[in-house]
């Protein structure tokens, strides 16, 4: 539990609640003694840190009944298997002031009840999140297979555990996955293994109150929900120029392509496991680096293209190099097939589909696009705050 150091000294102390009689046996039939009940933080605490956990207890007895409310809602929290404890799940408010009303019943249905008042500390500053993938525009939020959850902030985040913490995901299927880190802005999670097809997935992110840095903490809560598609995996090897696209195990089509003709590194289309990225109809594309007039500046409108990284590489129609697709590479790094096939590739494909290529000896940087199946599971352990994997959490629909 974190707390400013003018309310450090509160917290550890814990409410012994005066009771009022709800108890219908006599003295000298009683069984047990009184419950007795504790509440953390404690009463009249203050500068708590909101993302701190609202935690009520009972002794010689069960508890029977915890509210917690403020002006800004209220905080929701789950008991102990034996009833003898609630734990907050919800993050709660920065500069907000929380009541907790608590009742336990001992052995003989006497019920003891306690009241705490607490304050939560006024933030510094506030972060927010600047955007979540995958989203609305991502074919209805059905997606591929190895779709990440990618999460950007504002601000930068120093307390990482105190927001990664934060950051439930949940799914229909069990799956072991983790949060990692790119950078101080931002955090993506993936399963260890593609995602199992048909599952749904909800993200909730409890980030209103959650601390971000010194004195710092989130603004908003978010959730996402959406559903992992059919498994499509296309996978080519850029000497034998053609890719074959298995769907749920089976192959369902074979695709003739040419692929970078290499000379210099910027000219091979990388090897590794890529992501489609985006489906778009026209794409113009433009020499990433000779302006117009200079030696090797090129301009091209393409038609049915599914983009693959950041450095410019698409899956698209070339029908200028339909004779060299399938036994040669000509392109300037794109995955260059026939307007049919591109047509089809463009149809059936979804945002997160796994597209393997190899063969090629420049390779697909975890950070170039959603490269993050490039990095081995340990390597990808490595970048999150909470010191290991987990499983999620069982999905509710809501």
């Amino acid at each position: 539990m974190r707390v400013s150091a003018h309310g450090a000294g509160l917290l550890v102390l814990a409410l012994t609640a005066s009771c009022s009689s709800g108890a219908t046996a006599s003295e000298g039939e009683r069984k047990g003694p009184d419950a007795r009940v504790t509440v953390v933080p404690a009463n009249s605490a203050g500068n708590v840190a909101p993302d701190a956990p609202v935690v009520v207890s009972a002794q010689h007895g069960t508890i029977s009944e915890v509210t917690v409310t403020s002006p800004k809602g209220a905080l929701n929290g789950v008991y102990s298997a034996d009833r003898t404890q609630w734990r907050s799940r919800d993050v709660g408010t920065p500069g907000t002031t929380y009541t907790v009303t608590a009742a336990a019943t001992n052995a003989d249905g006497k019920v003891i009840r306690a009241t705490s008042t607490f304050s939560t500390v006024t933030p510094k500053s506030a972060f927010k999140v600047e955007n979540i993938l995958p989203h609305k525009d991502d074919t209805g939020l059905t997606v591929g297979v190895g779709m990440p959850i990618m999460i950007s902030f504002d601000k930068e985040i120093t307390d990482r555990v105190g927001v990664e913490r934060n950051l439930i995901v949940q799914s229909s299927k069990p799956v072991l996955g983790a949060w990692h880190w790119f950078d101080e802005k931002t955090v993506h999670y993936r399963p260890k293994t593609f995602w199992p097809a048909g599952t749904r997935v909800r993200l909730i992110a409890r980030l209103a109150g959650a601390h971000g840095g010194e004195g710092m903490y989130g603004t908003k809560n978010h959730v996402l929900d959406f559903k992992v598609g059919r498994s499509q995996i296309t996978s080519g090897s850029l000497n034998d120029h053609v890719m074959r696209v298995k769907r749920n195990g089976r192959v369902i089509r074979t695709i003739p392509f040419s692929a970078g003709r290499g000379g210099v590194m910027k000219y091979h289309t990388t090897s590794g496991v890529h992501l489609a990225m985006s489906r778009e109809g026209v794409t113009v594309m433009t020499s990433p680096d000779a302006g117009p007039g200079q030696a090797g500046y090129y301009q091209l409108t393409v038609y049915n293209t599914v983009r693959i990284s950041n450095s410019g590489e698409y899956i698209h129609s070339a029908p200028w190099s339909v004779g060299s697709q399938g036994n040669s590479n000509v392109s300037h790094g794109c995955v260059n097939v026939s307007p049919s096939h591109a047509k089809w590739f463009l149809d059936n494909t979804l945002i997160g589909d796994p597209i393997i290529l190899t063969g090629s000896p420049r390779r697909l940087e975890p950070l170039n696009g959603w490269g993050h199946w490039q990095e081995s599971w340990p390597e990808w352990l490595r970048w999150t705050s909470l010191g290991s994997a987990f499983t999620t959490d069982p999905y509710t629909a809501s």
